[in-house]
């Protein structure tokens, strides 16, 4: 009895230890014959019968929006890329390896499809992820963390408040087609949720969606494919608008206010210039944003030479109007001269004269009387006293009169400068006028047009 409950404590604990059986990933990587070496893994595409087309799974998920360069219309987003396809020469049990249903592998033991971004222009130099999951029916997966640095046809029309479509287009680079298939792993609704989720960095852009198509194509007599994710996001404007835009509406709104600047100053002439002077500078600026060549002109850049060519215009206005002032002021200066110098010439011809002539020709109209009128002959004393009294009264008159004529002529001087001078400076004044009023009313509708523009 003891030997029998001996032996059957012996045979119960050899089957419990042989139950707990260890499993190690190398034990499926020699079963697979994984090596570096074995070539069947690594030449070829993976398939048993070279009819049938290796279906790669992609998904692309945007993790940050590194740079958007207007200038030279280039694209930079950091994406986490997943590839799946199935390796047709590989498959174990995960029952005969204690459940391991998955191991990774160097990625440079197993076939990889050679697929390629069209619109990559330089070369990620970030590492690549040296490791690849394979699961037990063969499935494959590769995940890559990629910096593209890629071309984008911008449309930069309504610069600052746009909305840019950026592709990244995937293909192969030597299979057709009838070869390799390359489909979506996540839809377009679900990889713009998983982007917005996991999005770090956006700056001056904010990513608003992603759509999915694609696209096949002959060349060479063979059809090609195409998966295209195009990023949809729409710029921030606000910092362009408060360092580019108020600006310039500020410049013109102080142009505006030159016109109650008095036109006989040169304050105003300066003023316009220095103004103008300041928009150039704003121009030299978005020479630097915007890219060489575009098929529109954009917005913004009919804004700045439209606002450029009115406040051009009203400076060749303040010139006219202060040729006409200039002009006013030289005719009237001429002809104070002019009169200055007959008003000298007469009175040297007056100081010529002796004192008799000046009665004579100056007072004869006062001191004249008819021989007519007199009614009796004065005596000797009575007509020399008579004689004294009038040669004083005529000197009064003589004097009185000169300065009358001093007065008439500096009142025609005036007259005759106010009739002469006036025209050009009423001229002036109207020019003024109607130019400032059609410098509102232009100004008026041009922002509004251009503000409806952007809008829309």
């Amino acid at each position: 009895m003891m030997h029998v409950a001996f032996f059957l404590l012996i045979v119960f604990t050899a089957g419990g230890s042989s139950s707990e059986k260890v499993c190690s990933y190398q034990e499926v990587v020699d079963y697979l014959n994984l090596t570096t070496n074995n070539n069947l893994y690594k030449l070829t595409r993976p398939v048993l019968n070279y009819k049938h087309p290796t279906v790669v799974q992609l998904d692309i998920i945007l993790y940050a929006i590194l740079a958007v360069i207007e200038k030279t219309q280039t694209f930079i987003p950091f994406v986490w890329a997943t590839m799946k396809w199935n390796h047709e020469r590989i498959s174990w049990d995960p029952d005969q390896f204690c459940g391991i249903n998955s191991i990774s592998v160097p990625r440079e033991m197993l076939w990889i499809p050679d697929l390629f971004i069209y619109e990559m222009v330089q070369k990620d130099d970030s590492p690549l992820n040296p490791y690849m999951y394979v699961l037990h029916d063969g499935t494959v997966t590769l995940e890559e963390d990629l910096r593209v640095v890629s071309t984008c046809r911008m449309d930069i029309y309504k610069f600052p408040f746009d909305t840019q479509k950026c592709n990244i287009s995937i293909g192969s680079a030597i299979h057709c087609v009838d070869e390799l298939r390359i489909l979506p792993f996540s839809n377009a609704s679900r990889a713009t949720q998983f982007s917005r989720e996991l999005i770090q960095s956006q700056g001056e852009w904010e990513f608003l969606h992603v759509s999915i198509s694609s696209n096949n194509f002959t060349f060479g007599m063979k059809q090609w494919e195409q998966l295209i994710y195009t990023f949809t996001m729409k710029r921030r404007p606000l910092l362009h608008v408060i360092n580019f835009l108020l600006p310039i509406l500020f410049f013109l709104s102080l142009d505006i206010a030159s016109f109650f600047i008095a036109d006989h100053r040169g304050e105003k002439l300066g003023f316009k210039v220095t103004v103008l002077l300041a928009i150039s500078v704003l121009l030299l600026i978005l020479n630097d944003i915007l890219p060489s060549m575009s098929n529109k002109t954009p917005l913004i850049a009919t804004y700045c030479i439209v606002i450029f060519a009115l406040m051009l215009l009203s400076l060749l206005e303040t010139i006219l109007v202060t040729y006409l002032m200039e002009k006013d002021s030289a005719s009237y200066e001429k002809l104070r001269l002019r009169n200055n110098l007959e008003v000298k010439q007469e009175k040297v011809q007056v100081n010529n004269c002796n004192p008799e002539e000046k009665r004579d020709n100056c007072c004869s109209c006062i001191c004249k009387v008819s021989d007519s009128e007199k009614q009796h002959e004065p005596l000797p004393m009575a007509e020399g006293v008579n004689n004294s009294i009038q040669y004083q009264e005529s000197h009064v008159l003589l004097l009185i009169l000169e300065e009358l004529k001093e007065l008439q002529h500096t009142l025609n001087l005036h007259l005759s400068c106010r009739h002469q001078v006036g025209k050009s400076g009423q001229w002036a004044a109207r020019i003024n006028k109607a130019f400032f009023i059609f410098y509102l009313i232009t100004v008026s509708l041009f922002l509004s047009l251009i503000f409806i523009e952007w809008n829309n």
